[in-house]
């Protein structure tokens, strides 16, 4: 549910933008509004799972998810849509840890990397219809069908979930980090709301100020509280492993990065491209396909071999997926798929496939098993986190890359003062900037040109940065993966 409700909704986008009138800070809140609640709450999830029965809470998450997914699917405005994301994100903070915990706790540990090999490859064959279910849906109108598709999901979950065993861990004592999930989700809000509304207040109006700074000081407030805390939801002596933490690490940049290029990917193929949402679905089916294959492969040989190779080929090769990407994505159109966007999909789907199963594999063997619902919360966390940072941020500059790029072309073009002045107001909508009225035909559809061409010159600007941050993550692997074998007290003492 969760992995096809992400896919599915960034081809989505484009129809979300023209049917609820969405700006572009819009359209990254409704991703951001369920990332950070995601983020936020997910160590919770993970130790209310630890705490109350991990098939519990699982079942409590998917109940929640289900609900929000048909109130998402009836959204009659933006605003409403952005509200039940946030829901969302409370059901997947129960759901999402809880897959990965429920196998970690029962596959031993010699099996654990296959174990988990075969859940992204289970998840990632039902994700491969997700963009092009959105895309199909998009195209006949039907774009809510993108959130009511979980509701049969849902209720099919909760019944298989008769079949699980539970399992819990007995030796938790005390209270739920309830000051820590309050100042983590007001540092990513805060944060997020920040970069966002940058773009178009600047960076040096008082309320995005206020908002940096605020978030800057509940993220040091919410290290202070974890360090103190006797039942912290993020254990900060767990970061005393290196694995642990160079994972996390690497996750947080090599999950920031897919997050921003995936999300700009759609929108530039729809909306400056000329590819119809159907086809821009179909885009990343390679991708889907080959991280499917390679999954359990990759969880099993590194099983044998250990991780570290894998955790550096695989960041190298999405670092160069998307450096593709920047440099000939940008356009051409559908005709020029092949030689402009395939082998930037190839690429990091190769990439991924080297690095998802070895990643989760190595994060819940880094720390006793009795721990595997936080390290699995830990480490979905840090992900959502990175991705709701990363789209604000990137997102942010996108915009403002967008708008000088327009400003300069209708320049160039020599428009009038009036039809300059309109398409700077709507240079937040994006590739979704409307073509001023009155115009010539022909000083139309050059305009039309320049606002394509400024959305792909976003685009290509978003590409190159998530390639570096995945060039980084692979640095981060070869520096920290598999150096020292930890000693136990390392992750147990306090």
């Amino acid at each position: 549910m969760a992995f096809i409700d992400g896919t599915a909704l960034n081809v989505a986008m484009p129809a979300i933008q023209t049917a609820l009138h969405a700006h572009g800070a819009d359209l990254l809140w409704v991703a951001n509004a369920y990332l950070i609640v995601l983020a936020s709450l997910i160590l919770v999830g993970g130790g209310l799972g630890d705490r109350l029965g991990r098939k519990r809470v699982f079942g409590a998450g998917i109940l929640l998810f289900t609900l929000a997914s048909a109130a998402s699917g009836a959204s009659p405005s933006i605003g409403f849509l952005i509200d039940a994301r946030a829901v969302q994100g409370m059901g997947g903070a129960l759901m999402i840890p809880g897959s990965l915990s429920l196998i970690a706790a029962s596959v031993a540990p010699e099996r654990r990397g296959r174990a988990i090999g075969t859940w992204s490859a289970a998840t990632t064959l039902v994700t491969i219809a997700g963009p092009a279910l959105g895309g199909i849906l998009s195209d006949l109108g039907l774009w809510r069908l993108v959130f009511l598709i979980n509701v049969p999901l849902g209720i099919a979950s909760l019944l298989a979930l008769a079949w699980v065993r539970e399992s819990l861990d007995e030796s938790i004592e005390g209270p739920l980090d309830v000051a820590g999930a309050v100042l983590a989700t007001l540092a990513l809000a805060a944060l997020a709301w920040g970069f966002i509304e940058a773009a178009d207040r600047g960076f040096g109006d008082a309320a995005v100020l206020s908002a940096l700074g605020g978030g800057l000081i509940s993220f040091l407030a919410f290290i202070l509280v974890e360090a103190r805390v006797p039942s912290p939801m993020l254990p900060l002596s767990f970061f005393r492993n290196a694995d642990f933490s160079g994972t996390n690490l690497l996750t947080f940049l090599l999950y920031g990065a897919l997050s921003a290029a995936m999300f700009f990917l759609a929108l530039d193929l729809v909306q400056a491209q000329g590819y119809s949402k159907t086809l821009a679905g179909l885009t990343t089916l390679p991708f889907a396909l080959i991280l499917a294959a390679m999954a359990r492969w990759a969880g099993g040989v590194a099983d044998r071999r250990g991780p570290r190779e894998f955790l550096i080929l695989g960041p190298s090769l999405v670092a160069f997926g998307f450096l593709w990407l920047g440099l000939f994505g940008g356009e051409g159109g559908p005709r020029a798929y092949w030689s402009t966007i395939l082998p930037g999909i190839l690429l990091f789907g190769l990439g991924m496939g080297c690095t998802v199963a070895p990643l989760s594999s190595t994060v819940m063997g880094a720390l006793p098993r009795r721990h595997v619902g936080t390290a699995s919360g830990v480490n979905n966390a840090v992900a959502r986190a990175a991705g709701a940072l990363a789209i604000a941020i990137l997102g942010s500059a996108a915009i403002l890359a967008f708008s000088s790029s327009l400003s300069r072309r209708a320049a160039d073009l020599g428009l009038g003062e009036a039809a300059r002045a309109a398409l700077a107001l709507h240079s937040q909508d994006l590739g979704a900037t409307s073509v001023p009225p009155g115009l010539a035909p022909d000083i139309a559809s050059a305009v039309q040109g320049a606002i394509d061409s400024s959305l792909s010159a976003a685009f290509r600007l978003v590409e190159l940065a998530a390639s570096a941050l995945a060039a980084i993550s692979a640095f981060v692997a070869f520096v920290t993966i598999g150096r020292r074998k930890p000693a136990l007290e390392d992750v147990t003492r306090p």
